[in-house]
């Protein structure tokens, strides 16, 4: 249920009303704007009574909501988000932010110099996985703690914030300085996982599921907003269709569907949903054009050597002229907006 407030409350009054509906048991999601004050409550309310609350004389209107989703909700939250990182990177109301870097950390002379080349052409913060989830247990795992080591080192180097994917509630320790925690595809849907993020005050990057509806990703973001943790970013990273001819399938339509649902940033991991780095580029610009946040951009210095990916990974070079491209895309779209 949402109640908006007209213009000019009474405070007095609002804290009165505030009062009595954490009397009934709910819990208040208060959001306030430059022309809106809006009273998100979050629970069961099925016996409230709306025409109760609409009769008080501050009350404007009272909405139901049937979605199951309340605090990602953009009904309670109708401001964009934004996430700030050390260093004034931002990501989320108008601000866009490149994420670039090796899919997996493989030593330190790599991924400084992989930071230090993605820093030059534009991007604001530096991806590397240092414990990695495969399909296979014979593949590549990462270099774990040793790996979240390194890429504190290319932070050092290079002043980027770092995000980097978490698997487990075990490894919480190692990532008491990583900037954005990654809760990967696989895991979109540990809550026990989500639950844990969510008690910290640290930014969380949720990837959408291999076969997830939008509704399971904003749940399972729900998970962590209702622990406390309000910085969550969103990640389309492509789904599980009947097409073979990719890694998997761009969903596009992600993008504005999950901005005009939810208030939280929206980023696009291009890499992943093909697998293929000639496909990065066409991927990136459109999903730049469909309005993202953000993108999440696998680079590597060697890619035909990688340890994990590397046949999506793009080499420093090509990174930098589709970078270029993108901050030319994200201005014209800003004055066609």
């Amino acid at each position: 249920m949402i109640v908006k407030l007209k213009p000019g409350s009474d405070q007095k009054q609002i804290q009165r009303l505030m009062r009595w509906i954490k009397e009934q048991g709910l819990e208040i999601e208060y959001s306030e704007g430059s022309t809106y004050t809006i009273l998100g409550l979050i629970g069961d309310t099925a016996t409230i009574d709306a025409n109760l609350i609409q009769a008080m004389e501050i009350v404007e209107s009272v909405v139901r909501i049937q979605d199951p989703f309340k605090k990602v909700n953009r009904m309670f939250h109708p401001a964009d988000t934004v996430i700030e990182l050390p260093g004034g990177a931002k990501i989320g109301g108008g601000h866009f932010a490149v994420m670039a870097g090796p899919c997996s950390v493989e030593s330190e002379e790599q991924i400084i110099a992989v930071a230090k080349s993605v820093k030059a052409a534009g991007a604001t913060i530096l991806r590397g996985g240092a414990f990695k989830p495969r399909t296979s247990p014979y593949a590549f795992q990462g270099m774990g703690a040793d790996g979240i080591e390194l890429l504190l080192k290319a932070k050092e180097a290079t002043g980027l914030p770092i995000v980097s994917e978490i698997m487990d509630i075990s490894q919480l320790p190692y990532f008491e300085d990583i900037d954005i925690l990654q809760v990967g595809a696989r895991n979109m849907q540990n809550f026990t996982l989500l639950k844990e993020v969510g008690r910290l005050n640290k930014p969380v990057l949720l990837k959408r599921g291999l076969s997830a509806t939008y509704q399971e990703l904003l749940m399972s973001a729900e998970y962590i907003m209702a622990n406390g943790n309000s910085r969550v970013i969103l990640c389309e990273r492509g789904i599980r269709t009947f097409e073979t001819g990719t890694r998997n399938t761009l969903d596009i339509t992600a993008i504005p569907y999950l901005k005009e649902k939810t208030h939280l940033p929206v980023v696009v991991d291009p890499s992943h949903a093909a697998g293929m780095h000639r496909m990065v580029k066409p991927l990136s610009l459109a999903s730049v054009a469909a309005g993202c946040d953000g993108l999440l951009i696998e680079v590597h210095n060697d890619p035909e050597h990688a340890l994990c990916d590397g046949p999506q990974s793009l080499k420093p070079g090509s990174f930098d002229e589709l970078a270029g491209q993108l901050f030319k895309l994200r201005a014209l779209m800003e004055t066609v907006a």
